[in-house]
């Protein structure tokens, strides 16, 4: 877990960053409600978690700074034993002011009579962008005094980009838990089966390991559906024959993992599908050798979009001069996306990939990122190789960058053909 003193320390510097003579303002995020009086399962804004490490709902952050004064206040939801037998237990005024390290805990049912106190004679106030219109202008009629009206979001994302050793043995405990789901679907007789059911036996293992959450919904896709990169139907059965992309982490104490790997549904490749696997896992070797500090991801992406292209003129699937199809970006077409993302309490973590001059940030030592080549060739493709056709493979792993190269959290997830084919023998 992450200790107190670094939710602390992430505070203390977000204040650094403010203006003086200032208020800023977080809200936690709003139960969902899913029908008439069933919730969704709640889960803190990432921000607000990022600061706090709290977990309830209707809930506050406020940061005040002056030359002279530099504070944050929590507000929480009071001790209600009422509310608290249908919703459960919550921390309550007392207790927060016992376990965070904060200025000062209200409750929140008096968060605008202090607020309004704390904005007296400011002059700008932080607001997250994200935050209810309604919000933002009732508490800008707290005050007249108000010159600037910020938006917080960016200074916290930033602040997020680098991972804190505490953050990264979080990530590396939910690739832990995803890792055994992925070699329990290479494990499973799919003989029969349906796409949902592997989803099943996916998030099954996330749960039994106390991954209480997905981190994002389970993409089970057999045949030609892993041709939409964002398939969720999960509905159709497992063909022997054919491939099955499984791109599927799990959330363990709010850090994500993504991974990405393309089995065979009866633990055989074909030679057809050897030779496309192949091509997507040689790239991915390749790319994630280059990971080091100061290396841009859009270099990444460039040679990742160069060694697919050269392939699949090799493979007959483009045709054509290299250099030509490069500059027309024929691979689009079957790879239409990005060499990968950040990652960390998002799945896709949305730390800035521009710095204030607009100029890409290179990779830095802490930052954790995907690496996720691909191809994907549609069934009803007539321009290329008949044999090819209604494939796609996707291979994803999560890499940190380290002071001199890169480290491969994801590593002991099986991915070559042999490891893969290994692992399917025992169904």
């Amino acid at each position: 877990m992450i200790a107190e003193r670094e939710y602390k320390k992430r505070r203390d510097l977000l204040v650094k960053k403010l203006s003086n003579n200032s208020v800023a303002v977080i809200l936690s995020a709003q139960g969902m409600t899913r029908s008439n009086d069933t919730d969704y399962p709640y889960r803190q804004d990432s921000n607000f978690y990022y600061l706090s490490g709290f977990k309830e709902d209707n809930a506050a952050l406020v940061f005040v700074k002056t030359k002279e004064v530099k504070k944050t206040i929590l507000f929480v939801q009071k001790k209600d034993r009422t509310l608290e037998l249908w919703s459960g237990e919550r921390v309550g005024v007392k207790e927060a002011k016992k376990r965070f390290l904060v200025d000062e805990v209200y409750s929140i049912d008096d968060f605008y009579i202090y607020l309004k106190e704390f904005l007296r004679d400011k002059k700008n106030i932080y607001f997250q962008s994200n935050s209810k219109k309604r919000a933002i202008k009732k508490i800008s009629k707290l005050t007249k005094a108000l010159k600037t009206k910020h938006d917080i979001v960016p200074l916290i994302h930033q602040m997020r980009l680098i991972k804190s050793p505490a953050e990264i043995e979080m990530i590396k405990e939910s690739i832990a838990i995803t890792a055994r789901a992925h070699h329990r679907a290479m494990k499973m007789d799919k003989k029969g089966k349906y796409e949902y059911q592997l989803q099943a036996e996916i998030e099954h293992e996330f749960k039994i390991n106390a991954a209480y959450s997905d981190a994002y919904t389970s993409i089970v896709a057999c045949g030609n559906s892993a041709n939409t990169l964002h398939y969720i139907k999960n509905d159709q059965p497992l063909v022997s024959g054919e491939l099955i992309l499984i791109d599927a982490g799990c959330e363990h104490n709010y850090y994500a993992s993504d991974i990405t790997r393309t089995i065979p549904v009866n633990g055989k490749f074909t030679e057809t599908q050897k030779e496309l696997y192949n091509l997507v896992l040689n790239t991915q070797f390749r790319v994630i050798k280059m990971i080091k500090p100061q290396v841009k991801r859009s270099h990444l992406q460039e040679v990742a979009q160069k060694l697919l292209t050269k392939g699949m003129i090799e493979l007959g699937i483009l045709k054509g001069e290299y250099k030509k199809l490069i500059k027309k970006q024929k691979y689009k077409k079957y790879y239409p996306h990005g060499i990968g993302h950040w990652m960390g309490i998002d799945v896709h973590d949305p730390a800035p990939y521009k710095d204030d001059k607009h100029q890409e940030i290179p990779l830095q030592k802490g930052m954790v990122l995907t690496i996720e080549p691909g191809i994907y060739i549609d069934k009803d493709d007539k321009s290329v190789p008949k044999k090819y056709r209604g494939i796609g493979i996707r291979i994803e792993d999560n890499i940190l960058v380290t002071k001199d190269g890169y480290k491969n959290l994801s590593q002991s997830i099986a991915k070559t053909i042999e490891e893969i084919e290994a692992i399917s023998s025992s169904f």
